[in-house]
């Protein structure tokens, strides 16, 4: 293990120049979301446009990415959002991470503008380094083909990151999908609109060929047994791990109905009369009823024990989409009326394929259907609205770029939108903790930057909400800092940051490390992130819920959302 290297891989896309650089100090205890914090704050302007040559698409594994430890594998790509303006960072399971731990990638950084149209495949590898080959019969393919296009041609070893028409478009809502282990293009990094950037690049996919790789080293790798035992032994025996494993995110659905937090009719409700068609229960029975290849356990990192993702198939044992997620079923389900679990799953199989974000897509097909151009209910207009996406028509263009911009064009107040970020699948009436994260993360609405909802408070006294949401956004972000899935707290749940100090500690041989570790890790990064926005322009303005929200009560309740100004401007009191 002792020629094992971590390095800096900086690519200039203009020039088609790769660069091995040594990790910089203050780099070297930062990974995943933390670390594009800090190569934003130390290497992009602020001010820049998004899709210009002046961003920097960020590829970063996290701190204890490269070892198989469950949930642990994930990879974080990041640059200034084309979508919100502000600072990105949107992980991903797969392979993708793995690889580049492997490789010794502590970062791989991608910048400048090519010279002339067109688009490339960009192949890593230790052995040659880059090598970049005209990918000019891939370009208008979705990710799909394009992958097992890639896969035929590079071997079923290698790790893939790409992005459909939408990315090529530069349309706002577009992410970058990652090989799982199964070869499926199925985990992508969502939100903000980090495909635009790549497609702004010149890249239609990027291949980690990690032939002659290696795990990192461990200092210590007696200790790191041990803390893995202890974290893996906490995870198998929570009581939610189960429930993910046999239901998914899918589980939240009933969920989020009981708290009247299910959008609904573009965000006018939190329930809905069909819920039970969509829910985990029902696809769990779904997946089984039809069998193989359907999977309600399946794993989206190899080395999972959790295994909370699935195989959606039909009633003809064809694939429908994998996996099928909750985010996706109150967005393109609930959220548009649509009470069918096959045609919120086909729909999702075409966003997918153009390398969009279902959860901004769904939201803006929300919007949409307030502005009359798709009935509700109906799949074959959403459906007739995605293919406007795919041809690139001035309608697809504006939908494709978010919920925000199918307000502005039609001028429709009812946006579920911070940031200019659509709202994951949790009202933030009925869950106000939410609904603090989504107005004050850095980040744009995002539930993955602090969800609230298992906090064992009343959501819906607006006084109980400020801690809440801040020691989820800590935690989260410490999560994101090292690699972690967000249900891998499940095996930190007991002493995270004690569990934490020790593997990093037998990892990295650092022995003076707090006792907080991982939520110092989450203040770092969420300082860095909230520095960035503010050279961006960002104020204590943009940390708003929209305002009708603020006035319209959720019917089945009565509440709106009345966290104060005061709270929201002073939740990071002490981090800055």
């Amino acid at each position: 293990m002792a020629d094992y290297i971590s390095k800096v891989w900086r690519i200039n896309v203009r020039t088609q120049e790769l660069k091995l650089e040594p990790v910089p100090e203050t780099w070297q205890r930062l990974g995943g979301r933390g670390l594009i914090a800090r190569i934003l704050l130390d290497e992009v302007d602020a001010k820049c446009d998004p899709l210009g040559a002046e961003n920097k698409l960020i590829f970063t594994p996290g701190l204890l990415v490269g070892h198989m430890l469950s949930s642990n594998d994930r990879i974080s790509i990041g640059g200034k959002s084309p979508l919100t303006g502000g600072v990105k960072e949107a992980n991903a399971g797969g392979r993708t991470g793995l690889h580049m731990a492997h490789m010794g990638v502590k970062a791989l950084i991608l910048e400048d503008q090519p010279k002339d149209a067109g688009y490339w495949v960009l192949h890593l590898s230790l052995k040659d380094g880059a090598k970049w080959i005209k990918a000019d019969d891939l370009a208008g393919l979705g990710v799909y083909e394009t992958s097992a296009r890639l896969v035929e041609k590079y071997g079923d070893k290698v790790a893939i990151a790409l992005i459909g028409p939408g990315g090529e478009m530069r349309m706002k809502s577009a992410g970058i999908q990652n090989l799982d282990k199964d070869r499926i293009p199925s985990r992508i990094a969502a939100r903000g609109g980090l495909g635009a950037v790549m497609g702004s690049k010149g890249l239609k996919a990027v291949v980690f060929d990690h032939t002659g790789g290696q795990k990192p080293p461990l200092a210590d790798p007696d200790a790191f047994k041990a803390a893995q035992k202890d974290f893996t032994k906490a995870l198998m025996e929570h009581p939610q791990t189960l429930t993910y494993r046999d239901y998914g995110t899918a589980a939240m659905a009933q969920m989020t109905q009981h708290f009247a937090a299910l959008p609904t009719h573009n965000f006018s409700r939190g329930t809905f009369d069909q819920v039970e068609d969509i829910s985990g229960e029902a696809l769990r029975e779904f997946i089984l009823k039809r069998g193989k290849p359907s999977d309600p356990s399946h794993a989206c990192m190899a080395g999972c024990t959790i295994k909370c993702s699935n195989v959606f198939g039909g009633e003809d044992g064809k694939v429908i989409v994998s996996p099928l997620e909750y985010e996706t079923i109150g967005l393109v389900g609930s959220n548009l009326d649509i009470g069918s679990l096959d045609v919120i799953g086909r729909l999702n199989w075409h966003i997918n394929d153009l390398g969009l974000d279902s959860i901004e897509i769904g939201a803006a097909l929300g919007v949409a259907a307030e502005a009359g151009l798709m009935r509700w209910g109906s799949g074959d207009d959403a459906m007739k609205l995605i293919e406007e996406m795919r041809r690139g028509t001035e309608l697809g263009r504006v939908i494709g770029d978010g919920a925000a911009e199918v307000g502005e064009k039609y001028n429709i107040e009812h946006v579920p939108c911070v940031k200019r970020q659509a709202m994951s699948a949790y009202e933030p009436r009925s869950i106000k903790g939410t609904g603090v994260t989504y107005a004050t993360t850095p980040q744009g609405a995002d539930h993955t930057a602090g969800l609230t909802i298992r906090a064992q408070v009343n959501h819906l006294d607006p006084s109980l909400q400020r801690d809440v949401s801040l020691n989820a956004q800590l935690n989260m972000a410490g999560y994101d800092t090292l690699g972690s899935c967000i249900f891998a707290g499940f095996g930190y749940a007991a002493t995270p940051n004690a569990v934490v100090k020790r593997l990093l500690a037998a990892r990295y041989g650092w022995d003076d490390l707090p006792d907080n570790i991982l939520q110092e890790l989450g203040k770092q990064t969420i300082k860095m992130e909230r520095e960035f926005n503010r050279r961006a322009g960002f104020t204590a303005k943009d940390d708003r819920i929209p305002e009708w929200m603020t006035k319209e009560p959720v019917p089945e309740n009565g509440s709106v959302f009345d966290v104060s100004d005061e709270v929201l401007d002073h939740i990071y009191d002490g981090l800055e």
